[in-house]
């Protein structure tokens, strides 16, 4: 995952002990077992030696527990703030960094940071650590984080259409027939072709997805995995369970980024640096493989999709979309009609599971758990914030008795910060407070 930047700075415990009046953190995240991750992420690194993208991927990594925030580093940070012990860094993160899977800045170093533990076979383990190194080489790369909304992802049809898509790729991959692997990727194209013209954004938002947790899931699956056969596996593993997950809207990237570059790797054609720049990996495939724009009528997609099943797959979609509305009315009552609190985001760090995101149209996205971080203090969310569309303000359900806990929620305000009688009745604001 990477941290979100728009304009924006987006198992095993450890514990502190106080000595002579200091605080040094202790970790119970095994040392050993830390340093043998941080010299399999160097070896990955060393065997690319900069092949993928230009440059090398390797850099500081930190592993996070995230009941504690005890750390373990492979390198020493610039502010002097962790430990050395036994060849590795260990200390405390401390409550103004959020934790997740994804490159950030901290004491001085652009980290990759991981939660503790990673995924316990090692070639997933290989996978995670190559995906986040990739983000942590985003800059270097030349390609800028975001957080493109893909709302239209949400809805059934795009949702069809998105696991048509899924389907041909996998028939393409699985296929050693020349034939039947272009007929695939025409039909996964036209799947592709017909689902962005259900919003005016949608190309856009799905290509800069692809561009940034595409690449990163491709440069884990490569760097990784070196046969085809466990990397065509990786792929099937990441369409499973991008279709069991509550939302296509963040995570379908993870699914389509290694399946199109898998294929694109088939063909010996050069296609990386064009996605670096930004082309979109659907336009490289088809003109590496010399297939033609795919007929956009709505019958030449549905016969496509009868070869996958779709009839079934589009009753079942619209099955769960008349299901969720129910959610999404609750959410829109609690968080839109209802009187709220509304907290400006001026220099945030958000820290949010990708996967269950729930768009509320032109009012924003609801997530249902989330932590931010900013000039005010740190929000924490346990159930559902509206982050607006333009991404200015997070409102949550309105607080009890006007103080800073709410329905789900907690905010730690520092000095300087108020409520304050929002326009709707019941509602409130996060403002300074006024200077004497």
């Amino acid at each position: 995952m990477f941290p979100f930047t728009k304009g924006f700075s987006a198992a095993c415990l450890g514990w502190i002990v106080v000595v002579a009046g200091e605080v040094h953190a202790q970790s119970a995240i095994p040392l050993e077992q830390a340093r043998a991750l941080f010299a399999r992420a160097e070896r990955m690194c060393a065997a690319d030696d900069g092949q993928l993208w230009g440059v090398r991927l390797s850099g500081p990594i930190m592993f996070v527990d995230p009941k504690s925030r005890a750390f373990v580093a492979s390198q020493r940070d610039s502010s002097g703030l962790a430990s050395e012990q036994d060849g590795v860094f260990v200390g405390t993160l401390p409550g103004d960094q959020n934790i997740a899977n994804t490159a950030f800045h901290w004491a001085g170093v652009h980290w990759t940071q991981i939660i503790w533990p990673p995924p316990d076979s090692l070639p997933a383990a290989d996978v995670l650590m190559a995906h986040e190194l990739f983000h942590g080489a985003q800059q270097k790369l030349g390609i800028r984080g975001g957080n493109p909304p893909n709302a239209h992802l949400d809805g059934a049809a795009a949702r069809t259409l998105m696991q048509l898509e899924w389907r041909a790729l996998a028939s393409a991959i699985a296929t050693t027939d020349s034939g039947m692997r272009r007929s695939a990727i025409g039909d996964a194209l036209a799947f592709r072709a017909a689902r962005r013209q259900l919003a005016a954004s949608a190309a856009t938002d799905e290509r800069d997805l692809e561009r940034i947790e595409g690449l990163a899931e491709y440069t884990g699956m490569t760097l990784a995995l070196r046969t085809r056969t466990e990397r065509a596996a990786l792929v099937g593993r990441n369409i499973g369970r991008q279709v069991e997950a509550p939302t296509f809207v963040r995570g379908f990237a993870y699914a389509s980024g290694p399946a199109y570059g898998l294929l694109l790797d088939d063909t010996q054609q050069p296609w990386r640096e064009k996605a670096r720049r930004g082309e979109d990996v659907g336009d490289l495939l088809a003109a590496a493989e010399h297939v033609r724009a795919p007929a956009a009528d709505s019958s030449a997609v549905a016969a496509r999709a009868r070869r996958y099943d779709g009839p079934a797959l589009k009753a079942g979609e619209e099955a769960r979309a008349k299901a969720k509305q129910a959610v999404i009315d609750g959410y829109r009552a609690q968080l839109v009609d209802g009187p709220t609190l509304r907290i400006p985001l001026r220099k945030m760090n958000i820290q949010f599971d990708p996967r269950n995101q729930q768009p509320l149209g032109t009012a924003g996205t609801v997530y249902p758990t989330l932590r931010v971080t900013d000039v005010w203090g740190v929000l924490t969310v346990f159930r559902g914030a509206l982050v607006s569309a333009d991404w200015t303000s997070v409102s949550v359900s309105a607080p009890k008795d006007g103080g800073t806990t709410g329905d789900g929620w907690l905010l730690e305000l520092k000095p300087g910060w108020k409520l304050a009688m929002g326009m709707k009745l019941g509602s409130y604001v996060l403002t300074p407070q006024s200077r004497p």
